[in-house]
């Protein structure tokens, strides 16, 4: 396809006719330009055609010259598009707004195939599984914002894309992989050496430093081989200059290495001097002392002066200790030079990079620190391993939920059989009820944990806060004691949020207790509301709170306050400063994942011996008039109505089975059992059986319960079905139980839930 066929295809260009149109009109013009001359036609007709055809004539060769200027205008821009292309230094696509590609440099032909006029979803089909998918979202995101990047995992190394915009309907696709992406972000010089010496990437500071790369180590380092650690001489587009060469990473067959310039006052031309250099250095002896730092690395270390100081009272190590890994660079070992470290800074965290090499001066040893701020990625590592944690966590507290949940309803569904037996002057009597109540607190543990992984069934409703905390406010006045003051104060227009109100009304305790906690000899903790109304995205601990209209939630106490190390802990599952015995470290991950399915935000500010401040931010709600519940709770009655009809019940846990069964008999109904759906199904061909209510658990080996029910509903469309299940929220997967008279019952259900719910069904 031509560069002109391209630019057709452009909305700007699209109304323009074609060659073939073009040329229609001109035959057309000249034809009525010679039909006068034929003589069959009157003067006055002949005059007329003439006319006419002159006209047609013009107007033809005027739309002729404005497709021409236009073919010339997009050969012009695909010229300019294409010299922009080659130089850049990672595969470089234009393509249009159908993801057609318009030109690509030489990078990126050879890695995707990218020629133009084919598909950018074609050249990256063997990159990613799905890359219209792909593509679509950053070019979205492109036209929302002006500029998408994200990464991606590749073949064990991480594919970076970022996309812009180049006018309305060019879009500009810049691809980096691996160690590139990387040192691309590098301000020192960085040069990528294949096994042979063979230059296989240089970053924009290598480019600049040498112009176009050499093909060959040998060209740069005036014929020798760079040695690590020392320094060297190299060939840069300003002559021969003096550089610290540092292996940044070496595999078998690749070596990756940062060049530091090393300029002296007394040479340098142009006056730059080392507290000038480009990037932060710190020049240290070999026991660590800070003998000179330039200007960039002081900025970074938030100290101007730092001579004499040594650097493990600067930095900590994260993964050896610095004296370790300074004695093993100073005495040549082959070990990994690179390491991360976290500035000691109280008032942020702040991580470095830190290249260290070793250098001789005058056969003086020393070490060359070269620094870069890692303090991004680490919070991106950050991100990942909590999100990570979050995953591991909510899988686990599903499976825990569904199996525990089994037994809690199978030794509280036995607890209450027995209750029905004894009466309140039993001995025994008491017993039972301590069975039954921790039972009931062991169901409470795991619904914590559901909280926290954002695996609860929540039940929504428009809520007005004053009215919830007024409620409450009863409960959290025992709760705090009376060493404690609780006060509140409320936004006059305070307008309504959706939401759970028994699980808001955990969050409100379990923050008052928090901060009831922390202020052993009493004070006062201050519940405040407020709306909020953001216009600008607002960032903070590696959240984003998107515009709009909130309900705040401030809880503040005057207490004992949080260290700075500890704050960002607050929110992690089991994590506790309280002794062994005095809480489980669940409490303020409830919180946070109960906010966070809520679609809140919440924030901790803390101040040690001043006091803390929980912050939750609660979406506005627009339907105020509107109260919905997603699944209205079965009414709970302390003796549950008789009934009759026969139910089907389905269980694989033989004890829920056991329990379940003796229960509905004990009130009335016909109950036949079944232990998996299989021999459900097989129960159900006799068609004189007459089944009123399914019961049937959802998640079973084999066939499941939704599944079950469907086949079943095709000679049985009346019958109504109880779903029961360990697991809440997901159970039924992504679509929820989209079947016909059906209802849910979470696990662990009491013996009163069980018969009312079918009760609720048949009646």
């Amino acid at each position: 396809m031509s560069d002109t066929a391209v630019f057709v295809r452009n909305p700007s260009l699209a109304n323009l006719p074609s060659a073939t149109r073009i040329g229609s009109l001109l035959c057309l013009a000249f034809l009525i330009i010679l039909t006068p001359m034929t003589g069959i036609l009157s003067s006055d007709w002949n005059a007329g055609l003439t006319v006419a055809g002159i006209s047609l004539l013009v107007v033809a060769i005027c739309v002729a010259i404005k497709v021409h200027m236009a073919n010339v205008t997009a050969q012009n821009n695909v010229a300019v598009m294409s010299a922009f292309a080659e130089h850049q230094d990672a595969p470089f696509v234009v393509a249009n707004t159908f993801g057609e590609v318009l030109t690509a440099n030489a990078r990126a032909k050879k890695r995707f195939g990218a020629v133009q006029g084919i598909p950018l979803t074609l050249c990256l089909r063997s990159t990613f599984s799905n890359p219209q998918a792909v593509l679509l979202r950053l070019q979205s995101q492109v036209q929302s914002n002006g500029r998408a990047f994200e990464e991606f995992p590749n073949g064990g190394n991480i594919l970076s894309v970022t996309a812009f915009r180049l006018s309305a309907d060019v879009f500009c696709w810049r691809f980096q992989e691996g160690e590139a992406a990387v040192n691309a972000e590098l301000s020192i010089p960085v040069l990528t050496i294949g096994y042979r010496g063979e230059i296989q990437h240089a970053n924009l500071a290598a480019t600049r430093m040498f112009g176009n790369a050499p093909n060959n180590i040998q060209d740069i380092f005036c014929g020798e081989a760079p040695v690590n650690g020392s320094v060297n001489t190299v060939r840069s587009r300003d002559g021969v200059v003096s550089v610290a060469v540092a292996d940044l990473s070496q595999t078998g067959t690749k070596r990756c290495l940062g060049l530091v310039p090393l300029l002296k006052p007394a040479v340098s031309e142009a006056g730059t001097s080392f507290a000038d250099l480009p990037v932060p250095i710190l020049n240290l002896s070999t026991d660590g002392t800070i003998l000179d730092t330039n200007r960039l690395a002081a900025r970074l270390l938030g100290k101007d002066t730092l001579k004499g100081t040594n650097i493990d009272q600067v930095m900590r190590g994260l993964r050896i200790p610095i004296p370790d890994w300074l004695a093993r660079t100073a005495s040549e070992e082959d070990v990994q030079r690179t390491e991360f470290l976290q500035l000691i800074r109280g008032e942020k965290e702040v991580f470095v990079q830190v290249t260290l090499s070793k250098v001789v001066s005058d056969g003086k040893a020393g070490l060359i620190a070269v620094l870069n701020d890692a303090t991004e990625l680490k919070t991106l590592e950050a991100q990942f391993v909590q999100g990570q944690k979050m995953q591991a966590v909510g899988q686990l507290a599903g499976g825990v939920a569904h199996d525990f949940n089994n037994l809690l309803t199978a030794i509280s569904g036995h607890c209450d059989l027995l209750l029905l037996r004894h009466d309140q002057n039993d001995p025994d009597y008491g017993d039972l009820v301590q069975i039954n109540q921790n039972a009931n607190r062991a169901a409470a543990l795991v619904s914590q944990l559901l909280a926290f992984s954002r695996k609860q069934t929540l039940r929504p409703e428009v809520l007005d806060l004053r009215d919830t905390i007024s409620d409450l406010i009863h409960l959290l006045n025992r709760l705090v004691g009376e060493k404690v003051q609780l006060t509140l104060s409320h936004d006059p227009v305070l307008k309504p949020v959706r939401a759970d109100k028994r699980q808001l009304e955990q969050v409100l305790m379990n923050l008052v207790v928090n901060a009831r906690d922390a202020m052993a000899d009493g004070g006062e903790i201050r519940i405040e509301t407020e709306v909020v109304n953001l216009s600008q995205p607002f960032s903070r601990d590696r959240a984003t709170v998107q515009p709009g209209e909130y309900v705040t939630v401030r809880v503040v106490d005057s207490g004992t306050g949080i260290p700075a190390d500890k704050l960002q802990k607050v929110f992690e599952p089991f994590y506790t400063t309280k002794r062994t015995g005095e809480g489980t470290g669940l409490g303020l991950s409830t919180v946070y994942g109960i906010v966070k399915q809520t679609g809140g935000f919440i924030f901790v500010d803390s101040v040690v011996g001043r006091g803390t401040e929980f912050t939750v931010f609660l979406p506005v709600c627009v339907t105020a008039a509107e109260v919905e519940v997603d699944a209205p709770k079965q009414p709970e009655t302390h003796y549950a109505r008789q009934g009759e009809g026969v139910v089907l019940l389905v269980e694989d846990e033989a004890p829920v089975r056991a329990f379940a069964t003796r229960a509905l008999r004990l009130k009335g109904y016909t109950v036949l059992e079944a232990d998996s759906a299989e021999e459900a199904l097989k129960l159900l061909e006799d068609p004189a059986l007459n089944v009123d209510v399914f019961v049937t658990d959802v998640v079973m080996p084999g066939m499941d319960g939704p599944t079950w029910v469907r086949e079943a509903q095709k000679t049985r469309p009346d019958a109504r079905v109880v779903f029961v299940s360990g697991y809440t929220e997901g159970a039924f997967g992504d679509s929820g139980p989209d079947i016909a008279n059906s209802t849910f019952l979470p696990k662990p259900f009491s013996l009163n839930q069980l018969t009312e719910a079918v009760f609720q069904q048949l009646n």
